[in-house]
Order: structure tokens, then sequence, then C-alpha cells
């Protein structure tokens, strides 16, 4: 959720479509939709744009007066917190089953918010749904629309009246819209070609009596407008909130995290698993930026969620792509469980995608008999279990008690800048030409590769292209010691470094000019001759 922009919060009685009505708002899949109450429980935030307004909607669990169950009273919690923050309120009914005592309870909730109020009839799917809309008057407002959020029905109207109905825009929505234009011209010049990379050349890692020509071809031949853009985005995204998602196992205390790093119950939390089903993205400020703090389901293993409902394969599916969205992944255990194989699978996958690793053992209150090399021991088990984890930090947590949360918070924000660090291409083969001097390449069938130029292609995950002959005969036993001998040069801490190898033939060097001029052979001489006979020939 972005900061300064105005909040929409959809509203009413279980099952009527408000998760389907938020996701056509925002026009993706954000919240889980299934044909069963009770669906939704946190709530559930998005960027929304309409006719150049930005605003943000929130999707709510279904209003109700006594819900009879723990976890449906915290719901009520939270949809009651989205009413009071929002500066328009939709209330979502259905035309198919027409005013029910329940719409009236919601309907009486309401009416003590400040905030001005539209009636969204969902489910008018025809012309005859449409009239049965005026049914709904009943409940009090005159502001009523006929809408279906599955079929995009009437949906325009609706976000008419709601930019309609929003405040003014305050003076952080112009500052951000203004650095969103500026960001998008830069986009645009850098597309036309107006800003290339400045690829510095470095030497080459050869023997020494390759020529300098060649490795300023590969220099040139390196000088990819892709690189560009990727330096585009950079600035482009200079401004936009670090996106940390919050996995794991279910029951682990991901959802106590957040609350205690913002420092409110944002999200439910409960001693059942599976509380939180939709990915639940939360804005925090930290220092003079902020951070995107993403609560998800607890993913478990695949043959459960499998033979499990609906909701909870969307829910696990919706955790996966958290992490894709994300800068860095907290992935949390549970200390006294120790590192179980679906943990080491999640960071896996962390890992597999490129992003950011920090470990949070969670919990370490409740260890008894600790000593002060406790934790030393703890963290080098967890390595041995799983050796692809060392470029994580591993923190030992309590969100119950709030101990050491803000490390975490820490030690993601430095892993997101980790990842973009970019080393000059000089200063990189200087380091690589050392390491190649210390420790060459092994012999593989009688051939030695030998590696001629290294250059970093792109930030986020860093990501190097050696250029060699024989490239496909480079061991990854030393494709493991050039990223060791990087890591200790320029740290990249928690962040998965990719290494490729390519065939220095494979790029098209530009062809060496004699000073002295060929002499024609024959043919050629006798080509000229026709092409200089006399145009009435």
């Amino acid at each position: 959720m972005a900061q300064g922009l105005p909040v929409v919060a959809l509203v009413g009685r279980p099952n009527v479509g408000k998760s389907t009505l938020f996701n056509r708002i925002l026009g993706s899949r954000r919240a889980i939709v299934e044909d069963r109450a009770r669906t939704t429980r946190d709530r559930l935030y998005g960027n929304a744009e309409w006719n150049g307004r930005r605003f943000v909607v929130v999707d709510t669990g279904g209003l109700e007066i006594d819900p009879n169950d723990p976890i449906e009273e915290r719901v009520q919690e939270q949809a009651r917190l989205a009413i009071n923050e929002a500066q328009v309120i939709v209330l979502v009914v259905d035309a198919a089953a027409g005013p029910t005592p329940a719409d009236l309870e919601a309907a009486t909730i309401l009416r003590r918010a400040k905030s001005p109020i539209l009636v969204a009839v969902n489910k008018a799917d025809n012309e005859r749904r449409d009239r049965e809309a005026a049914e709904f008057h009943v409940l009090g407002w005159e502001d009523m629309f006929a809408v279906s959020a599955a079929h995009g029905r009437g949906i325009g109207d609706l976000l008419d009246a709601i930019i309609w109905a929003l405040p003014p825009e305050s003076p952080e929505e112009v500052a951000r819209k203004a650095r969103e234009i500026e960001a998008e011209e830069w986009e645009r010049d850098v597309a036309a070609g107006f800003v290339l990379p400045d690829i510095t050349k470095g030497p080459a890692l050869g023997d020494e009596d390759e020529a300098d020509e060649d490795v300023d071809a590969d220099a040139d031949a390196l000088a990819d407008p892709e690189a560009a853009r990727w330096d585009a985005a950079m600035a482009a995204d200079s401004d936009q909130p670090v996106a940390i998602a919050i996995v794991g196992r279910p029951n682990v205390g991901k959802s106590s995290l957040v609350n205690a790093l913002l420092g409110e119950e944002r999200v439910i939390v409960s001693e059942i698993p599976g509380t939180t089903r939709d990915a639940i993205d939360t804005t925090l400020a930290y220092g003079r930026s902020e951070v995107v703090l993403i609560d998800t389901a607890g993913i478990r293993r695949r043959g459960k969620v499998a033979n499990g409902p609906a909701a909870e394969r969307y829910a696990a599916l919706r955790s996966m792509k958290a992490i894709s969205r994300a800068d860095v992944a907290i992935v949390v255990i549970d200390a006294e469980d120790g590192l179980t194989a679906q943990d080491a699978h999640v960071a896996g996958y962390v890992v597999e995608e490129g992003k950011g690793l920090v470990i949070a053992v969670n919990k370490w209150d409740l260890l008894t008999e600790k000593t002060d090399r406790t934790f030393d021991q703890y963290v080098i088990a967890l390595r041995r279990e799983a050796p692809f984890i060392d470029l994580a930090p591993v923190i030992s947590i309590s969100a119950k008690t709030g101990q050491r949360v803000g490390r975490v918070l820490e030690a993601a924000v430095d892993i997101w800048g980790e990842r973009r660090r970019r080393i000059g291409t000089g200063e990189l083969n200087r380091l690589v030409a050392e390491a190649i001097r210390r420790q060459s390449p092994s012999l593989v069938k009688g051939r030695r590769p030998k590696i001629f130029y290294a250059t970093q292609v792109a930030v986020a995950p860093p990501t190097f292209v050696f250029f060699a002959k024989d490239a496909g005969s480079v061991h990854f036993s030393y494709q493991r010691y050039l990223e060791n001998q990087i890591r200790e040069a320029y740290g990249f801490d928690g962040t998965p470094i990719r290494i490729f190898f390519r065939e220095r033939s494979a790029i098209e060097l530009p062809k060496r000019r004699s000073g002295r001029a060929r002499k024609p052979s024959a043919g050629r001489s006798a080509v000229g001759a026709r092409h200089s006979s006399t145009p009435g020939r």
C-alpha cells in the first residue's frame, strides 16, 4: 500500500463477491475467490488507478454482528479497522439473494461511519437483476450501482462515483505523480537509445600476447541496450519501497513477526494453522523511505496442498508468487523444530528465484537450557543440513516478545542494497585475473579452459558473464571458487550470485583491417571492368 493515497474499503456480509470486485478493480487476481463464505480474513490492500487518480482498495472479511467464532471475531476487528481508515466505503450486496437480515446488520454497523458510502449491488448479470437492485434502497442510501464483478458490468460507473467521492489530491499524491512522470520519461529516452551504458574496457585475462583490439571488441560487444534498460529500471524504481516477503511453514509465527514489526495487530494471529490465506501487503515507514511487508500463508507440503481445499491451494500459490515479486524473503522457522525438510524447500525456492534471503529462528525464548554457545551451534547445524543457505544471515528472534525483530528488518534492507551492488568491469577483471593466477581452471578431457574477460551484466540478483575458450569445460567447482572470490572481495551478503560462462567465439568481433590495400583478384577485376563500362551498354 502506497502511503499518502486515499483508501476505499469494500465491506459487506460474507459471500457477496467483495474479493471478486477487489480483483476486478485491481485488474489482477490478488484475493482468493471461492464460492464459500468466510474465505477472506485479513485486510487485503491493493493500489488501483482510474481516470488518472490513484487510490488504495481494501478487501475485508464479511461483516457480522455475532460471529460466534474466535477467528471470525478477529476478522470483524480487521473489517472495522478498514472502515475507520477509509475515505470512501463501498457496501457490497448480492442482487441474486436480495436484501437479507445480514445486509441490514452490515448497514447498521456502517451508519456510524463518517465517510461517504456507496452501495454496489453485485451479481447484476442481466437487465432483470438491474431492476431488482432497486430493492436495496431499503438500506437507506441513494448512491446505488448495479454491477457484475465477475463480468465487469457496471464497474466503470462505480469507479467514476468512487473518484467523485474521494477527497482532493494530497501534496504527497501530487509529488508522487511528478516522480512517476519523470521516471517514465527516463525509460522512454533509454528505449529510444538516447542513454547507453558506460562499460569500462577491462584487461584480457588470457595469454599476454592477446591483441588489445580483441579485448576492446569484447567490451564493445557487451555494450548491449538491455544493460541500459536495467540501469533505467533501477533509476525508475529508486523511490519504490523495498518488498520483503515473510514466508515459511504454517504456524511458525509469520503473522506475529509482521505485527511485531508494525507495532500493531495488522494481521490475524491464531494458534490454528492456516489462519492467513491471502498474501497481505503492508507499508512500513523505514528511515526516510518505506518498505512493504508481505505476510503470506504457510507453505505446506505439496501432498497436503493438493489434497486440501481450494482455498489452501490458492493460498500456497500466492505465497510462491509473493516470493517472486519480493526483493528479499525472510524464511521463518520454529526454533524448537529446527530446520525441517519443508523449511529447506522454501529457502531453496527463494535462492532459485534469485531473491535475498534471511533466516529468522522464531520462538527462541521457548528454548530452555541455553548457553552463550547455543546459537552458534544451532547455526552450524543449520548450515550443515542446508549448505546453500550459507549466504544468508541467521537471526534468533521472538515475535511474541519483540526480541531482535528489528535486526531482521535491518538485515533484509541491507541485503536489498547488496543485491544492487555493481562492480566496474576493470575492477572485476583485476580481481578475476589475480584469482586465476592463484588457481587456474582444471583440465577437462585434456583441455584447460581459458578465461579472457568478465563483466557484470545485471543486478538484483548480481549476474556475471565470463567469456572463455572451451567455456563448457569449466567445472562447477571452479565456478564456485570464482563466486567465493567475488564474495570475499565485495560482500554480496544474503543474495545469490549468478555466473555464466560464454564461449568467446560466439561473439561477432569486427574484422581487423590491414594498413595495406589488398590486390584485387582476377575475378574481382573482371567484375569491376563490367561495372565500369559505359551506361549505354
